[in-house]
């Protein structure tokens, strides 16, 4: 494979992880709006110290963040912003050990959301990006 065919290959495979995540972030915007509903979710914001208000805006950043990374408007600087709304995520179930289908939700979702988000953001925006981010780590 020449170099050129290289480039496109990993340009595509970024691509992919571009979607899939902004697809993911959707889906758990979704999940507060259609399962939990935003009220139940500041209910739950409470029950473990947040403040419940704070389930109305991470709702807002989660959707709209995925929906510009899924097109790829500035997703590399997207996904950055997100992380931590995944890191908090995290730490509010890590007492319930690792599954997602633990009582209470388990910690291996949130923690994959945050670092494919890390992994995008030094990737880059693969192909078919509507509005390019800059690069901000040096290629090696």
């Amino acid at each position: 494979m020449n170099q050129i065919q290289t480039n496109n290959t990993v340009a595509y495979g970024v691509t992919l992880l571009r979607v899939s995540l902004g697809v993911m972030w959707i889906a758990h915007a979704l999940l507060k709006l259609f399962v939990f509903t935003l009220p139940g979710t500041a209910k739950f914001f409470e029950s473990v110290g947040l403040p419940g208000i704070m389930a109305y805006p991470v709702f807002a950043v989660e959707l709209l963040g995925g929906a510009a990374i899924l097109l790829g408007v500035y997703a590399r600087q997207v996904s950055l912003a997100l992380t931590p709304v995944m890191a908090v995520a995290a730490s509010v179930h890590f007492g319930n050990g690792w599954l997602f289908t633990n009582q209470g939700g388990g910690w291996e979702y949130p923690v994959f959301l945050a670092v494919a988000s890390v992994a995008l953001w030094l990737v880059g925006d693969g192909a078919l990006a509507l509005r390019r981010s800059q690069r901000f780590v040096p290629a090696l």
